[in-house]
């Protein structure tokens, strides 16, 4: 079954605290250390990228993404242990819950119709 059939969301005081593409957006930041480079590799806008960060840093009560500003040496950003937590915490809701709804998963998709 392919991983995106189920899209997961996790709400918060009026907010996505997390969701497929905030998990995304935390990997890329891991992988290129940088914001706007994830945003790039995401194309999506710094701004965009900044504000779902912004978001997640505020629904959660530890960060998730720390960022040092530019300057000669240019700055950066790092997904904090916890936010590594998160992502890894994400990845097994999907997991478990693809496991426990395979049956009545199984029984929808084989009925989609064909592209």
């Amino acid at each position: 079954m392919p991983p995106s059939l189920l899209r997961i969301r996790i709400n918060h005081a009026g907010d996505t605290a997390l969701g497929p593409g905030k998990i995304e957006l935390l990997q890329m930041i891991a992988r290129h250390g940088s914001i706007s480079a994830a945003a790039k590799q995401m194309k999506m806008s710094y701004r965009r990228a900044w504000e779902l960060v912004d978001v997640m840093n505020r629904c959660f009560d530890q960060a998730v993404v720390v960022s040092t500003a530019g300057g000669t040496h240019g700055g950066g950003a790092q997904v904090t242990e916890f936010g590594q937590a998160l992502i890894a915490a994400y990845q097994q809701i999907l997991e478990k819950s693809a496991q426990a709804a395979a049956n009545e998963l199984h029984l929808i998709t084989r009925h989609l119709k064909k592209n």
